[in-house]
């Protein structure tokens, strides 16, 4: 059996692990999708299947592949067996532009394109594709198929020593603030992540469930450690509240990781109740802010723990609320995590004392190396306090509480300034979620003549209530002090966000560029 992970463990790599799991457990599952399975020998030989058609390529260590794919056994597979041969992931998102993706493809210097056919229309003209799905046209000019692809059954790769420093993969940021960066994670920042799993209850029985895209670090944070400590994990393809409970009370899922809008979804439905998931032992969130209004209800309603992580792809500094041990501290974000340094600064770049306000910045060994290709872009989220320690900065702005636990306030950049006063979005859209025909809300800063900017609310009605524009702005401005009133409120169907689950406040702000009085 494959040495016990602990926090402590010296490095390996996942795919190692893999390996060992397929030894010791060859006929077990490994990891399944909506249309095939894996047991842990299939998906070894598999992987090495991967490693093998990609050094047969003429791709080394160090050289990368991109994929641009919904989720699926080929996908991780594909992934894992990249890993093996040394060569770099850089999972790329299918709901971007052509042109980003063109741009993602260029900055990760990608050596081959994976996809599948429901992204055709994103890829760029003229690049050879391995298809991924089976309905692919294995005569297609276009590419092969993955299974025509591949190396022949039982063919080995060429041994490759991967050391912790290697890179794993470059994870490109989401979007949500312009052109999306490479960030650049290593072999060793991935180990931490499987280290913190130990924590949590991993084991040869856990039965993860996943709905969050692969491109996502927000999925890859728990899929890794699943995988190294023998678990079998189960990707959707694409998130559905009603079939991702039936899929959790039918496979007796212990694990998973939702983003909050998928709580929310989730714990919303009338029929909660029917289900059976007392088989959970813990639960994930992260990506964006979880309002503790939620957590609550997660609690109350659903067996086992809920885990919020907070911190970047980047890494740095993570903070972590067991909300099950804690749940007066809801609001919080939780305290930094065994081994993780988290400060406050100010706009100088000075660090604050304890009980003040300011931008979180963190030190961890978990942190990338950078963004790729862009050295002056990764100057610019580097911090360094006086002994000369690297801290990576966050953009939000917190403070800590009488007991350590971290306060979020907003993000740096979202943050309005109206008149010479700072007004964060987050308080104006905790007291809207009060007002019964509220369902979502974002308040984002807009062009002002009088105040330089001011607060706006986009507003997602809830079903069945009637109240007005207007109605709703004068019952907000009410309550609130004179600086904190807002301009407008706009009714909107739907709030536009990240396949994670993050508000794109970048496209709200685009709808009102005129200014307002």
């Amino acid at each position: 059996m494959p040495q016990a992970i602990t926090p402590e463990s010296p490095f390996c790599t996942i795919t190692q692990l893999v390996r060992e799991h397929a030894r010791e457990r060859p006929d077990e599952p490994a990891m399944c999708d909506e249309q095939q399975a894996l047991s842990w020998q299939a998906l070894d030989r598999l992987m090495d299947r991967v490693a093998a058609a990609l050094q047969r390529d003429g791709l080394h260590p160090g050289d990368a592949i991109a994929i641009c794919a919904q989720n699926s056994v080929r996908y991780a597979a594909l992934y894992l067996g990249a890993l093996r041969a040394g060569v770099v992931v850089a999972p790329m998102a299918p709901s971007v532009t052509a042109e980003s993706l063109a741009q993602m493809v260029h900055d990760a210097q990608a050596q081959r394109m994976f996809a599948d056919t429901r992204t055709r229309e994103l890829l760029p003209p003229g690049v050879t594709v391995v298809w991924l799905d089976a309905a692919a046209d294995p005569g297609s000019e276009a590419g092969p198929a993955f299974d025509d692809w591949l190396a022949p059954a039982g063919v080995a790769p060429q041994a490759v020593d991967v050391p912790a420093e290697a890179t794993f993969n470059i994870i490109y940021s989401s979007g949500t603030t312009g052109t999306p960066k490479g960030i650049v994670q290593s072999h060793g920042m991935r180990w931490q992540h499987v280290c913190r799993g130990a924590r949590y209850g991993y084991s040869t029985q856990t039965r993860t469930l996943l709905s969050t895209p692969l491109y996502s670090n927000t999925t890859l944070v728990v899929f890794f450690p699943t995988l190294a400590f023998g678990g079998c994990v189960h990707l959707m393809s694409k998130f559905d509240a009603h079939r991702y409970l039936e899929t959790a009370a039918a496979k007796r899922i212990t694990h998973t990781m939702l983003v909050p809008v998928q709580y929310q979804r989730i714990m919303a439905l009338p029929e909660f109740e029917r289900y059976d998931l007392s088989a959970f032992h813990m639960k994930f969130c992260t990506s964006a802010p979880f309002q503790a209004t939620i957590k609550a209800d997660v609690l109350a309603r659903w067996p086992g723990g809920l885990v919020e992580f907070y911190g970047m792809t980047e890494g740095g500094g993570t903070c972590i609320l067991n909300a099950h041990e804690h749940p007066n501290k809801l609001h919080t974000v939780g305290q930094p995590a065994p081994g993780h340094d988290i400060r406050l600064i100010d706009e100088e770049g000075h660090e604050l004392p304890a009980g003040a306000m300011g931008e979180v910045v963190g030190r961890s060994g978990a942190m990338m190396a950078g963004y790729h290709r862009q050295p002056a872009k990764t100057r610019e989220v580097e911090w360094f306090d006086a002994a000369g320690q690297r801290f990576i900065r966050t953009g939000d702005v917190g403070r800590f509480d009488e007991d350590g636990f971290l306060v979020l306030m907003d993000r740096r950049k979202d943050m309005v300034i109206s008149g010479g006063f700072n007004i964060y979005p987050s308080d104006l859209e905790a007291l809207l979620r009060q007002h019964p025909a509220v369902d979502d809300v974002a308040v984002v800063g807009v062009p002002s003549v009088q105040w330089g900017e001011t607060p706006v609310a986009f507003v997602v009605r809830r079903a069945g209530h009637a109240t007005e524009e207007v109605q709703l702005m004068a019952w907000h401005n009410a309550q609130s002090g004179k600086t904190q009133r807002l301009a407008a409120v706009q009714f909107i169907d739907e709030l536009p966000r990240s396949a994670i689950g993050k508000v794109l406040k970048r496209e709200l702000r685009e709808r009102l560029q005129t200014p307002v009085p």
